[in-house]
């Protein structure tokens, strides 16, 4: 037998060329099927873990889905904004506390989440490295940011225009990176972090600029009359902000009217969240997605898409066995006068076919094997490769 197997592998290790092949098909045929079902499961556990700790969100009537990937994963179109009133409107409620949500902007492909600090306790997001925001233009960056920029506490970011055009609305903000979260194995790790406020100056809602009572500023004074100074484009606005400067920051408009994305509600029971969104039941402006519900529709049409796959899959690797049959059967021709050879030396017919079996057999362990091998990796790392997918 041992020397049946010798014989069994020079022949194969000779013709590498066509054992790789065959050696490749049967590995893909056996992984294929298995390997998606690993990836299925572990997009089904990224996206139900994330959606079932955020109960409720409240936002402009559109699609649940957009509202919900925007935020839970930063990573969809912007959504219609609403008003900061609704998120008043929630607390006055006393049902559940709240988290005002803003992501809209990016620096350097990364998404700026404006937010609150309560967002960091309900997410059980740490600090690995310097302190959560404390004020008007500081910001904190998720782990992967941090490594992906080579960013240290200190460190200062700009955000991205929206619109390169847009020279009168949003303004490029300069925030100082004042703190770095451990890693969380989340979308959180993949994001820039600032107050809720500090996101509308980017917007362009609050800005500050030079006093235009000071000496340095009459080029930019147009008229004035008593208290009333009128100022012209050229008046120098800030786009860093300072301990210096922070007092000259300010809003224009009533602040109830200023847009948020969602927010996030967190009722402590089934009881107060079944009143928070029978309040809402009736509203023609605002809707109440539930997360857990609307990533189990998507992962609905996922194992759909998925069983068409596999059994796509399954319809190729038949095929594909046929014709390494049919390779294996050919060769077996081609080989004819190498059996015939065997015989003249002495070679029962028994070892004979024990010889093409074990070649067979060879090719389909070794199959086997590189299948299990591949499964056993993508089960350990699958989800490193589903967020890898998910930011492309």
């Amino acid at each position: 037998m041992k020397q049946t197997l010798y014989l069994a592998w020079r022949y194969l290790a000779f013709h590498r060329v066509k054992t790789m092949i065959l050696l490749l098909s049967i590995t893909l045929i056996l992984f294929l099927p298995v390997g998606l079902r690993v990836l299925v499961n572990q997009s089904s556990l990224q996206l139900t873990e994330r959606a079932e700790a955020t109960p409720l969100v409240f936002g402009s009537k559109g699609s649940p889905l957009e509202l919900s990937l925007n935020t839970l994963y930063f990573r969809s179109d912007f959504p219609e904004p609403m008003g900061h009133e609704e998120q008043e409107r929630i607390l006055e409620t006393g049902l559940a506390p709240v988290v005002p949500m803003y992501v809209r902007y990016h620096s350097q492909g990364h998404p700026i989440v404006g937010t609150s600090i309560e967002y960091f306790e309900h997410r059980a997001l740490a600090v690995g490295a310097g302190r959560l925001f404390a004020k008007l233009g500081e910001c904190v960056l998720g782990a992967r940011v941090a490594r992906s920029l080579g960013a240290e506490v200190g460190d200062a970011i700009i955000s991205s225009p929206e619109n390169l055009f847009d020279l009168a609305g949003e303004y490029p903000l300069k925030m100082v990176i004042v703190g770095i979260l451990d890693h969380a194995d989340s979308p959180d790790d993949d994001a820039i972090f600032a107050d809720i406020k500090t996101t509308w100056i980017i917007e362009g809602i609050g800005h500050g600029h030079q006093d235009v009572s000071e000496q340095d500023a009459t080029s930019a004074v147009l008229s004035r009359e008593d208290n009333r100074i009128v100022a012209n484009a050229s008046i120098v606005q800030f786009n860093e902000i300072t301990d210096e400067n922070v007092g000259a920051f300010h809003f224009h408009g009533d602040i109830s009217h200023f847009p948020l994305t969602a927010v996030i509600a967190f009722p402590p029971d089934q009881k107060a969240s079944a009143l928070l969104q029978g309040r809402y039941q009736s509203d023609e402006s605002i809707q109440v997605a539930r997360p857990s519900e609307v990533m189990g529709e998507l992962l609905d049409t996922i194992l759909t898409i998925e069983s068409f796959i596999v059994a796509g899959a399954v319809l190729v690797g038949l095929a594909t066995l046929a014709s390494a049959a049919l390779v294996f059967s050919l060769s077996l021709r081609l080989r004819r006068r190498e059996i015939e050879t065997l015989f003249k030396i002495g070679g029962s017919r028994a070892s004979v076919i024990s010889l093409m079996l074990s070649e067979m057999v060879v090719v389909l362990v070794s199959g086997v094997v590189l299948a299990g091998v591949l499964t056993v990796l993508t089960s350990q790392y699958g989800a490193v490769l589903v967020r890898a997918l998910v930011r492309m």
